[in-house]
């Protein structure tokens, strides 16, 4: 399969003369397939899934792996929404430290947003400057998407050409100088054109009006941050892309969902034909703002972490399908940025560091409502990858590649942010007691090591990622 060109292949076994020996063979009574949760033996060549065969068929491999009663194998994450912030800022984040965060948790392949980082993913060279900083660092596969600033609409079909998975937006100040939002108008011209070659356009939808007119966030009470982010702002400018996607019929998806009065107009526009999809993220499905701590500013981001009882109906999005999938939003700063020392909302640094633990956090909150394993990884791992058009990601079947991870289910640990491959040891969920522990992970059917990056730069419309 293709790859990034200065990216050597690690050596694969040679095969048997007679075809039927395989580098990689997993048997399990559970295992993930298409048709639910089987038993199973999977066979691996090339990195690649070739055969799957009911367990006790004893498939033949160079190494063979045998999963324990409590292990399940799953595919690998798949993980649209990440901030890896190198090159420019890369003390926030960096590429071997978030594809390592990303492997522990079960994330095979990450989409890296195209700001934070300096200079932000907004021409080909500034893309050519990302791949670079990215190249031989990455233990997971790694994807780019592009960015839509004014003026920058001749950029957008050639940084498309170069293999970007779609176009991200703002439509209020994205919180760094050098990538400026968009207006209603700039918005659509950049969705024109976007139609013309069928990509898609993901939007911060927040508006800049209502944000202006609400009240101002300062001190340690989180209630007045929330009053500063308010839903109406978020409702304003979903309705303001709806529109836009109508009038324009290109692709457009909603990030970071955390209003749960906008699901009534996104079904509507889903039964109208829009080809809208949404995403939301653990934090909005996990916590609830009753329950933040005075400056407890880990917890910032933007959109805000709202109520439990909009927490509830973000799950009923989920369940009936108005909300396609969950993604990290994993936006990392440096511990001075999050303003600790005072506990101030209207100063720190508005993101959450998720990356390594989503996939347990989910799974916590799904099991206690009824949902199967197999939901949650449609949710985390098919549906993501479906949306980005990583054709060869988040199902274990002939012709995938072998991105797998081991999911104790029912196991627990308790999160220690010291023992987290994040760059800098902060996130709210330090000290909670989670559900489902990831044991190993694979990429291409080798085990990640977390000290020899095998990670591929992907381009969009590779035949196999």
């Amino acid at each position: 399969m293709p790859h990034d060109g200065e990216h050597q292949e690690s050596a694969r076994v040679s095969l048997d003369p007679t075809g039927e020996r395989y580098d990689l063979v997993i048997r399990g009574e559970r295992v993930l397939t298409s048709s639910g949760i089987r038993p199973r033996e999977v066979g691996v060549r090339g990195g690649v899934i070739v055969a799957m065969q009911p367990l006790g068929n004893n498939l033949d491999g160079e190494e063979i792996i045998e999963l324990a009663e409590d292990e399940t194998l799953i595919p690998g994450l798949v993980d649209t929404h990440v901030h890896v912030n190198e090159p420019g800022r890369t003390e926030w984040e960096g590429f071997a430290s978030a594809t390592r965060a990303a492997a522990a948790g079960g994330v095979t392949t990450i989409v890296d947003m195209p700001l934070n980082s300096i200079p932000p993913t907004v021409n080909v060279e500034a893309l050519e400057i990302k791949r670079n900083a990215a190249r031989g660092q990455t233990h997971v596969d790694v994807g780019f998407w592009g960015g839509a600033i004014p003026g920058n609409t001749a950029d957008l079909r050639p940084l498309h050409d170069a293999g970007v998975f779609g176009f991200k937006s703002f439509l209020l100040h994205s919180g760094v100088d050098e990538f400026p939002p968009l207006d209603p108008d700039e918005l659509e011209k950049d969705m024109r054109e976007l139609a013309t070659f069928d990509s898609v356009m993901i939007v911060h939808a927040e508006d800049s009006r209502a944000i202006d007119r609400a009240p101002q966030p300062d001190g340690d009470d989180y209630s007045k941050f929330l009053a500063s982010r308010p839903r109406g702002a978020e409702n304003l400018a979903i309705a303001e892309v709806i529109e836009r996607a109508r009038w324009t019929d290109a692709r457009a998806h909603i990030l970071h969902l955390s209003s749960s009065d906008a699901l009534a107009m996104l079904r509507t526009a889903k039964h109208d034909g829009l080809k809208i999809t949404v995403e939301t993220c653990p934090h909005y499905l996990t916590l609830v703002s009753e329950e933040i701590p005075l400056g407890a500013t880990a917890f910032k981001c933007c959109p805000p972490i709202r109520e439990a009882g909009n927490r509830e109906l973000l799950w009923q999005g989920l369940e009936d399908g108005t909300i396609d999938f969950i993604v990290s939003d994993h936006s990392p700063s440096t511990l001075d940025l999050k303003d600790l020392e005072n506990g101030d909302f209207g100063v720190a640094w508005g993101g959450v560091a998720s990356l390594q633990l989503g996939l347990s956090l989910i799974w916590t909150e799904a099991r206690r409502r009824g949902l199967s394993l197999e939901q949650v990884v449609a949710w985390m791992s098919e549906r993501p990858a479906q949306f980005a058009g990583l054709t060869g990601k988040g199902r274990i079947a002939p012709g995938y590649d072998a991105d797998f991870s081991v999911f104790a289910a029912d196991d627990a640990y308790v999160v220690d942010v010291t023992k987290l491959h994040h760059k800098n040891p902060i996130t709210p969920y330090q000290g909670r007691a989670l559900a489902g522990v990831v044991r190993r992970t694979w990429l291409h059917g080798e085990v990640i090591d977390f000290e020899n990056p095998r990670g591929r730069l992907l381009r969009r419309g590779m035949a196999n990622a």
